[in-house]
This record gives C-alpha cells, sequence and structure tokens, in this order.
C-alpha cells in the first residue's frame, strides 16, 4: 500500500496530526520534512515510498513553502530541525526522529 501522505500546511494541520497522535486506532503519526530542492531528501521520500508499509496517518511537509510551520514543528517537540527529517509522535510527543541516510522503513517497525 503507497503511502497516503497528508499535506501538512498550517498550524491546524499540525494540531489535527498531534490529535490523531492519541488515537488509539494508530500506532503513532509521523511527519516527514522535505526539502524540495534537495536531491538526498529526494532520495529519503522515494526510499519510504517505495518500502514502507503503514496504515499510520503520515503528514508531508514542504520545507521550502512552509519554513515557519517547520520550525514552529522543531520548538513543540524539542528536536533540532534538520532536512531530510522525519519525526514519529505518539500521544502528542516525539518519541523517534531521524534524518539524512537514517531516514528507512525500519524506522516505522
Amino acid at each position: 500500500m503507497p503511502v497516503a501522505w497528508k499535506p501538512l500546511c498550517s498550524v491546524s494541520d499540525l494540531e489535527t496530526a498531534v490529535s490523531q497522535s492519541f488515537d488509539s486506532e494508530n500506532r503513532y503519526v509521523f511527519i516527514f520534512k522535505h526539502s524540495t530542492r534537495c536531491s538526498i531528501s529526494r532520495m529519503a521520500l522515494d526510499r519510504l515510498e517505495r518500502n514502507l508499509k503503514v496504515n499510520e496517518p503520515a503528514y508531508y511537509l514542504d520545507l521550502l513553502a512552509y519554513r515557519e510551520l517547520s520550525n514552529l514543528i522543531s520548538e513543540r517537540f524539542s528536536v533540532q530541525h534538520e532536512s531530510p527529517q522525519v519525526l514519529i509522535i505518539k500521544n502528542g510527543i516525539c518519541t523517534l526522529h531521524a534524518s539524512h541516510n537514517a531516514i528507512t522503513a525500519d524506522l516505522f517497525s
């Protein structure tokens, strides 16, 4: 099953994602922060889309278009901004994050 990305474009979208992280039907919610100009980011995204098999809510943030939202996410979850970056959120807390070549489907098992 391909990743069903939901766009993360506003504070309201972020609040929805955080709310979903409390839902007992989800193991977690994850956010992929992507730079559309970066080949490493493109590679990480392609690798996830080829190998990831999860049903959890998946959010996609275009860093170039929504840099302020990316900064808010870094602040809110006390995670230094990197690109590309994946954050796994459970019960409103970032339980795991990874960047660059550490972004693999194994993070989600």
